[in-house]
């Protein structure tokens, strides 16, 4: 069986859609294929049953000639079913024209199910779109499977000793946690635990990279995006700065803060109790 996602958005968004399409590669025995932007697709190099990424940006004016492209690739293959995060009446006309028998969607002319998502924690909230497939989806269960020589490596890169490793990633916006609490909380947090080690987040590196730096390390304080979802998927405790509790799975060691209030008004001491070092 073969099965297409229409995925719009950037790599975050495309992370956050990794469990689905796991899920329906694993409980299907499908062949899976994805259509997302150039820019984002490196993201499916951490989904090893991603056997095809097709570019195309769902979120600029594509051209005639790249919707033609587009069916191209969506004709040949032959896929059984094909699920749609992506909407819009020429998207509406090349899926009628696709011959795909089971087309998933929130709306649009060209749906045989149309799916009402729910709110919540996007990862786990795509789940209604596998439910037509008669799929059910544990987004919470959901593991990256990193190569060994990848997380070794990153392992061997830790800066050396035996305490804890606390992985630190801003998002480095305007809006961020002031760089200045940045900074100074290593030391807030070695009056507590003297052996701390310190590591901060790669940028710029491959995201299987980034991916077993996370895994590596003990905790995760995170304002990025990317950061965030990777260490949902890693199993690593995580304090997600600027996401409210409802936006995360619900399970020990994950913990939100600063949803509510602008985090350059979020105070030191409450970044602190949120690791527990209260």
């Amino acid at each position: 069986m073969r099965v297409l996602f229409l995925l719009p958005g950037g790599i975050t968004s495309q992370l956050e859609a990794l469990p689905a399409v796991a899920t329906v590669a694993s409980q299907l025995q499908a062949q899976v294929q994805v259509a997302c932007a150039p820019a984002a697709a490196t993201a499916w190099t951490l989904v090893p049953a991603v056997e095809k990424v097709i570019p195309f940006d769902f979120d600029t004016r594509a051209s005639l000639a790249d919707w033609a492209n587009l069916l191209g690739n969506v004709r040949e293959p032959d896929f059984q079913a094909c699920i749609s995060l992506a909407q819009g009446r020429q998207l509406d006309l090349m899926l009628s024209m696709s011959h795909i028998p089971n087309r998933v969607a929130a709306g649009g002319f060209s749906a045989t199910s149309s799916v009402s998502p729910t709110d919540g924690w996007q990862p786990q909230a795509l789940g209604a779109f596998l439910r037509p497939l008669g799929l059910s989806l544990d987004a919470g269960a959901f593991r990256l499977a990193l190569p060994k020589a990848a997380l070794e490596q990153a392992a061997a890169q830790l800066p050396a000793g035996q305490g804890p490793a606390l992985l630190l990633s801003p998002s480095g916006t305007v809006n961020d946690w002031p760089s200045s609490q940045w900074q100074s909380l290593p030391e807030q947090v070695r009056s507590k635990l003297p052996d701390l080690r310190v590591v901060q987040a790669l940028r710029g590196s491959k995201l299987q990279e980034r991916a077993a730096q996370i895994a590596s390390c003990d905790v995760v304080l995170s304002s990025d995006p990317i950061t965030t979802e990777l260490a949902l998927f890693s199993g690593v405790p995580l304090v997600a700065l600027g996401r409210d509790a409802a936006q995360l799975p619900t399970r020990q060691g994950v913990q939100g803060l600063g949803a509510r209030s602008p985090l350059t008004q979020l105070p030191m001491a409450e970044v602190l109790q949120a690791m527990g070092l209260g």
